[in-house]
């Protein structure tokens, strides 16, 4: 393509051959429709910070967002085809692996009780007012005149190097128009490692009954996102002390405080959580994984007993936990499929390694562990090491240690037994056949026997071993073999 326009881009902001390229074919598409156009948004901004380069950019026009979009699409040969929302203004398209969005400048007014704006066309000033924080404000012109120049009309690159969140107008304002942004702003400080500014957390904490109007799907999503980042803790703890979270996980707040009776306290539970958290973040990057560590001690408020001359109790948390994280994600409209269940299986499962030492490490113990976590026992395991936070050097060098020869046990049983998804190696077809009977609890019996002597070891894990003793059972239950 010829070059339309001298390339001038901001001081501090590398543009690429391929972004590059994308800007100045949108560029000629604005300069063939006769509009203005810029590219504004998170693209500008972790440019400025020189975070790893992202792949979608967000342009503004002032005029059709959908025209400048079906312009811009025609000038690649290998665009997707747009996508429009003619509700919202908005269309977008794919080119390789970046996603263009455009959306035509507007000014928006709100009702006190709905996120929903009346909307008008505006001006690129009226556009950048409305955005959510001055540093998600900036924006770069794609015109003919002043190609390159930065627009910042908040002091977002201000902002920027303090390393600050702040919105560009009254944040009493911003928040109540759309809740959401209060959500918003704790999620880029934690995705960015900013401060949220001093009048803007207050803002927050004063309007956060407003998070009430915004849909639970908008809440989840901001929410996975803050789990997703390097340290969810900070995130978490900023939803925690805004007012935010007890209203969509009031189960974590109830974690939070300690209760002392006779000189005995027990820990901070939401601060606990919090730590493995971060502990199991630092390990891997699963979602879901994380959403268990979050949830893992959910049951503890539901469950704490101080029982005089012992100190307190949470008996039965990991079983009381494990129900009731049904609940929270149907609430948060979370997946209710096999990621739910996954986060069920390690609520449920998490203290088993953990109630393991030397001596009870035993064969059976470990294969049980196995047979119950199926494919999900690194994952468990994982959730096990992040869940020792004690203080006491001493106590987390003897959990850890502890944990590893059940590491080491587990992969040695698992070689030997392949009991990992163990399924009986005896059907209950077989059991019917053997002894011509018709579907009854003797089948049941028999089958849970034979697993039980498996798990235990008294038995191998092999068909004809397990046949064998299907016999014996059926015979000492008075069932005639067939064969007989």
């Amino acid at each position: 393509m010829t070059t339309m326009i001298q390339k001038k881009y901001p001081k501090g902001i590398n543009i690429n051959s391929e972004e590059d390229e994308i800007l100045q074919k949108v560029a000629l598409a604005a300069k063939e429709l006769s509009v203005e156009a810029y590219v504004i948004g998170g693209f500008v901004r972790d440019k400025l910070l020189k975070k790893t380069a992202r792949k979608d950019i967000d342009f503004v026009c002032v005029g059709s967002g959908v025209d400048f979009a079906v312009q811009s699409a025609g000038k690649f040969e290998n665009s997707s085809e747009p996508a429009i929302f003619k509700n919202f203004g908005t269309a977008m398209f794919k080119v390789d692996d970046f996603e263009l969005e455009f959306v035509g400048a507007r000014k928006e007014s709100y009702d006190q009780n709905s996120r929903k704006p009346m909307v008008e066309n505006g001006t690129l000033e009226d556009d950048q007012k409305r955005r959510d924080f001055t540093i998600n404000a900036l924006a770069i012109s794609l015109n003919e005149e002043n190609y390159g120049k930065l627009l910042d009309p908040f002091d977002g690159i201000k902002d920027l190097k303090k390393r600050l969140v702040q919105t560009p107008l009254d944040p009493d304002k911003t928040f109540s128009d759309d809740p959401l942004r209060m959500l918003r702003a704790i999620r880029f400080a934690a995705q960015l490692d900013f401060r949220i500014e001093e009048k803007t957390f207050a803002s927050i904490k004063n309007n956060s009954h407003r998070i009430e109007i915004i849909s639970m799907e908008r809440i989840s999503s901001e929410l996975n996102k803050i789990l997703m980042v390097d340290k969810p803790s900070y995130g978490m703890d900023l939803m925690f002390k805004s007012g935010l979270l007890k209203y969509f996980l009031p189960e974590l707040v109830e974690l939070e405080g300690v209760e002392i009776i006779e000189g005995h306290g027990h820990k901070d539970n939401f601060y606990h959580t919090l730590k493995v958290v971060d502990n199991l973040a630092q390990q891997s990057d699963d979602l879901w994984l994380r959403w268990a560590a979050l949830l893992h001690d959910i049951g503890k408020p539901r469950t704490k007993r101080f029982e005089k001359g012992h100190g307190w109790t949470f008996h039965a948390h990991d079983v009381v936990g494990a129900k009731m994280v049904n609940r929270i994600f149907k609430r948060l409209r979370l997946p209710l499929n096999e990621k739910m269940r996954f986060v069920e299986k390690l609520v449920l499962l998490h203290l088993r390694p953990i109630g393991l030492d030397k001596e009870n490490i035993t064969d059976s113990a470990i294969r049980r562990l196995l047979y119950d976590a199926g494919d999900d026992i690194d994952d468990l395991m994982d959730l096990c090491e992040a869940d020792i936070t004690s203080k006491n050097e001493y106590k987390v060098k003897k959990y850890l240690q502890n944990l590893k020869l059940v590491r080491l046990k587990l992969k040695e049983l698992e070689e030997k037994d392949h009991i990992r998804n163990f399924q009986p190696p005896v059907s209950g077809e077989d059991i019917m056949k053997a002894f011509y009977i018709k579907p009854g609890k003797e089948i049941g019996v028999i089958k849970n026997m034979i697993k039980e002597a498996i798990l235990d070891g008294k038995l191998p894990n092999k068909r004809e071993a397990a046949l064998e003793y299907m016999y014996d059972l059926g015979k000492q239950m008075g069932l005639k073999a067939v064969n007989e």
